[in-house]
């Protein structure tokens, strides 16, 4: 096969059926034999890696296949630009995924899409610079990785993923090695206030995201089931600098006794965190990322502007975004952000 005839875009459909549904993949044989319905979501992001491993490409010779469908993906917006990434797309009730190279404003640009981690799928493992000097060793690289790997949990977990489980997730996602083992140190989870609860890998196993571990090793092995974290790039060694930032997601830095729901909602702000003086998102990307409805989630930041973690906030219903401030940053006098309690 050569590159040209690579598509690079892959659709799997599960079918419901009374024993339980059926995966369908346009480009494999019809599978007779039914799945359980908590591994379904699993089972679709394998098939789907797999196809993306078999098909892999260089970098430079992938192509924006939702530009090359005259982008019918996503609403009308600027045009084809950035990076091509691998994008992960389902429908509404989560029976059809869609996994396809997009260039980041179209894969922006389409509604319940997760950009799944950059993974070498079988190709030479790209080229990523060294840390300038100078630069802080957690920072914007850091932030970057952890957003990406919070838009894929998004995506990959059941939508109401309790936080705990959210926070433990990702930092077995973000320290899982080439074969899919994690090992978690004792001193980790106690920091993390999760040492012992048996529920969150309970409730992380029941999606057969990993298989139940055993608690009582020291440090706690965990196999991860979902190879698209797999293999990632970059190495293992950035990805647990970004790990250990997620812990103190430096600006937005709380007390370890802080509340699960409270401390994923703090690390989704200052992933999504910029240069700039008003840091936005969208509500509907901001209450998936941290496993809440938007009015839940409008709690959620109120509850940080009351501690200060946050100097204000604001929900732009026109478009649907959450503007916020950091408490050490000026406002603007022209700036449209206040407190949640002087809007209207």
């Amino acid at each position: 096969m050569t590159h040209t005839t690579v598509r690079r875009v892959w659709t799997v459909e599960l079918r419901p059926q009374s024993g339980g549904p059926l995966l369908a993949c346009p480009h494999c044989p019809p599978q007779a034999r039914p799945l359980e319905a908590a591994s379904a979501r699993s089972a679709a992001l394998t098939h789907l890696a797999g196809h993306a491993r078999a098909d892999a490409l260089p970098r430079h010779l992938r192509i924006c296949q939702c530009r090359v469908r005259e982008c019918h993906w996503h609403p009308r917006h600027r045009g084809c630009s950035g990076p091509v990434l691998l994008a992960l797309t389902r429908d509404r009730n989560g029976r059809m995924w869609r996994l396809a190279d997009a260039c980041a404003a179209c894969a922006a640009a389409t509604s319940h899409t997760a950009v799944v981690p950059d993974t070498p799928l079988g190709t030479t493992r790209a080229h990523h610079s060294p840390r300038k000097a100078g630069e802080p060793p957690h920072g914007p690289r850091e932030r970057t990785r952890v957003r990406e790997m919070l838009t894929y949990l998004a995506a990959a977990l059941p939508r109401f993923t309790s936080p705990a489980a959210w926070l433990l997730a990702l930092q077995c996602a973000l320290r899982v090695n080439a074969r899919g083992c994690v090992w978690l140190p004792s001193g980790l989870l106690r920091g993390m206030r999760l040492y012992g609860r048996q529920e969150l890998w309970q409730e992380l196993a029941h999606t057969n995201w990993l298989t139940l571990p055993d608690l009582r090793s020291a440090p706690v092995e965990v196999q991860l089931l979902d190879e698209a974290v797999l293999d990632q790039s970059p190495g293992r060694s950035a990805r647990r600098r970004a790990a250990h930032w997620a812990l103190r997601p430096a600006p937005l830095l709380l007390p370890h006794t802080a509340p699960p729901a409270v401390q994923l909602t703090a690390l989704v702000l200052a992933a999504y965190a910029s240069a700039e003086v008003h840091h936005h998102a969208d509500m509907e990307d901001l209450a998936r990322l941290c496993g809440h409805s938007p009015h839940q989630t409008a709690e959620l930041l109120d509850r940080l502007t009351t501690t200060r973690v946050l100097a204000a906030w604001q929900h732009r219903r026109d478009t649907d975004e959450i503007l916020w401030q950091l408490p050490h940053e000026d406002t603007p006098t022209h700036a449209a952000v206040g407190p949640r309690a002087a809007l209207t």
